[in-house]
């Protein structure tokens, strides 16, 4: 709240220096850093903090760290999916066991057994109803024994066959994207595994730590705010009368409130579009209202143990050069 009502001053101030019609020699702003943000990837509890506000941390650094127990648990059932879907492709690969073969080899012989039994029977009873021994309805059970007899033969032969000739190609496909698919499955947990410890991005000074020991963020919280970068810049506000005139690489002369000395500044960016801008400010004489957001890098030693949100002023300097 505070932070909007400086930027609301600031544009008021430029606004009344527009007015006057003689652009003012001073840029107001801030001085302000980079900053990054380290997000949650999961909502899981903090149990360690391992760095404090306000420390300067290196790039890799461990920052905190997340209860990994439910996270655990799921590694370990995928890592079970995995050996399943191994141990499927492997039975494929290699193979019917000779066992099995041998099985259906018995069930072979057994069925062809039962087919010459079952011939020799329609046989007899086929003889006997031609002499009118016996009733139509025998010879009837008699050809459909014989004929279940010789089904059930085709069928342990087409078994015997397809065990014989062992897994098709297809199977074999199905059996080795399944277990791709698994192990896609567990290294993107483990990846989410490491994920619940922390490091630092990039080096740079702890900002804010916006959670406590055993507080549980939600998913996509910032953890951990960092300010980076090498040196701080004033992010000043520049009125539309002097945006033309500024050249990006100009040096300026950067006074930061509290500190007696000021500091060499070089323009680095300078906003195309403008900030704050009323629909009705785009002709005629509102078009003075319009300010254009511009970043100021500082220079020196000095400049980078400088704290963010300091107010400050830049001066052109016109005898610089780039």
């Amino acid at each position: 709240m505070r932070t909007s009502y400086r930027w609301l001053l600031l544009v008021l101030l430029l606004g009344l220096s527009a007015c006057d019609g003689e652009p003012g020699p001073l840029l107001l702003g801030t001085l302000e850093w980079d900053r990054i943000g380290v997000p949650a990837e999961a909502s899981e509890t903090v149990l360690a903090w391992h760095v404090a506000e306000g420390e300067r941390v290196q790039a890799g650094q461990l920052l905190l760290e997340l209860d990994p127990r439910r996270q655990d648990a799921r590694i370990a059932q995928a890592s079970a999916e995995v050996a399943q879907a191994q141990a499927r492709l492997d039975e494929l690969s290699n193979g019917t066991r000779p066992e099995s073969i041998e099985a259906a080899q018995a069930v072979l012989r057994r069925n062809r057994a039962r087919l010459t039994a079952a011939e020799q029977d329609f046989q007899r009873v086929e003889q006997l109803y031609q002499r009118e021994l016996v009733a139509v309805a025998e010879l009837d059970n008699a050809r459909a024994s014989r004929d279940q007899a010789r089904a059930e033969l085709a069928n342990a032969a087409a078994q015997l066959l397809e065990l014989s000739n062992g897994s098709r190609i297809e199977q074999l496909q199905q059996a080795s994207a399944a277990h791709q698919a698994a192990l896609a499955g567990l290294l993107q947990l483990q990846l989410n595994r490491e994920h619940l410890q922390l490091h630092a991005p990039r080096a740079g000074l702890v900002d804010a730590l916006p959670f406590k020991v055993g507080d549980q963020p939600p998913l996509g919280a910032e953890l951990v705010s960092l300010l980076v970068g090498a040196a701080p810049y004033a992010r000043v506000f520049v009125p539309a009368s002097q945006r033309s005139s500024l050249q990006l690489g100009e040096v300026m002369q950067v006074l930061v409130e509290g500190v007696a000395t000021p500091f060499r500044g070089t323009l680095r960016q300078i906003a195309s579009e403008a900030s704050f801008t009323p629909y009705y400010a785009l002709t005629g004489e509102d078009a003075s209202r319009l300010v254009y957001r511009a970043e100021v890098v500082l220079e020196g030693a000095a400049a980078q143990r400088l704290p963010a949100g300091l107010p400050l002023r830049v001066e052109r300097d016109a005898h610089a050069q780039p």
